[in-house]
């Protein structure tokens, strides 16, 4: 009988929480997976026809690890996997692929299912705790790296919180889109970051909308990235035009996120579907056709 696993997406940054801040979506890829002789993945939906069958493929590459981990590395496996998560845009797939492959490692080799050493396996292949921590727990979590390694904080973010995405078009590379950041930033441009940070954390736990409307500008990464996402301000102005309080990249981009909020998670989301469908034609003139409405995944990867 195969394994079950599902996982959110995710979006990191959020603007000022740079390398710290993941927020789960109600979007998700799901993973099979039972013992075989060799390695081979099957791939529906987001990805299907580009993403590699075989052992270099993220989530056989994630249960190796996890097979190694509970001393079992001869072990091999055929995964199904069916993507709901669009790859290389900022949406946390490559989180979510490894979180998924972790946990049918696990299960696979008889080991019991820690969510935190799963969340300290993924961000160390991943190399940034993020989208892991938001894959893993889901809600909104703020991840930090010390001596001790990755840690993460889970917070329930308020009811009342839906999001609109404008997906982009082609993928982005993450490890391009790092390439275009400096090396040091202004104290003003820090001390910006972290008062907007502040504020954005406060926006998502309380459901405050104007927390989020002065919270979601960022000073640490949107500007150095704009010649990989030369429509960013034209997208951000389409959504705040539509009604949003406010529009940062999703992850390194090149999707754009906006977070609506609402008397519950239910109106919310309404809202955030009467914006999508405003901004609609404008995105699509733009070129940016994909758009989508959806909800806060409060519960994160799950055996199903």
């Amino acid at each position: 009988m195969p394994v079950r696993v599902r996982v959110p997406a995710s979006s990191a940054n959020l603007g000022p929480g740079y390398d710290a801040f993941g927020l789960a979506l109600d979007l998700h890829n799901e993973f099979a997976g039972e013992l075989a002789d060799e390695w081979h993945v099957d791939v529906v939906g987001e990805g299907a026809g580009h993403l590699s069958s075989g052992a270099d493929n993220r989530i056989a590459r994630a249960m190796a690890v996890a097979f190694a981990e509970a001393g079992r590395p001869e072990l091999r496996a055929r995964i199904e996997n069916d993507n709901g998560i669009p790859v290389g845009r900022g949406l946390g797939s490559s989180s979510a692929a490894i979180v998924g492959g972790l946990m049918l490692g696990s299960a696979l080799a008889g080991v019991a299912n820690d969510p935190a050493r799963i969340f300290e396996l993924a961000a160390g292949i991943e190399g940034h705790a993020d989208n892991a921590a938001a894959a893993v727990y889901g809600g909104f979590t703020v991840s930090t790296r010390d001596a001790g390694g990755a840690r993460c904080i889970r917070i329930d973010p308020a009811r009342g919180l839906a999001v609109v995405v404008v997906a982009g078009e082609a993928e982005l590379d993450t490890t391009k889109s790092r390439a275009a950041l400096p090396d040091t930033v202004s104290h003003a441009d820090a001390a910006a970051g972290a008062g907007r940070a502040a504020l954005v954390a406060l926006g998502l736990a309380l459901g405050n909308e104007d927390a989020l409307s002065l919270g979601l500008h960022d000073t640490l990464h949107e500007s150095y990235r704009h010649g990989l996402i030369p429509d960013l301000e034209l997208i951000r102005g389409i959504l705040v035009d539509a009604g949003a309080p406010g529009a940062v990249l999703s992850g390194a981009g090149p999707s754009v996120l906006a977070v609506i909020p609402g008397p519950d998670d239910e109106r919310a989301l309404t809202r955030a579907l009467e914006i999508a469908e405003n901004a609609r034609p404008r995105l699509h003139a733009s070129g940016r056709g994909r758009v989508m409405a959806v909800g806060i995944d409060r519960v994160g990867a799950s055996f199903v």
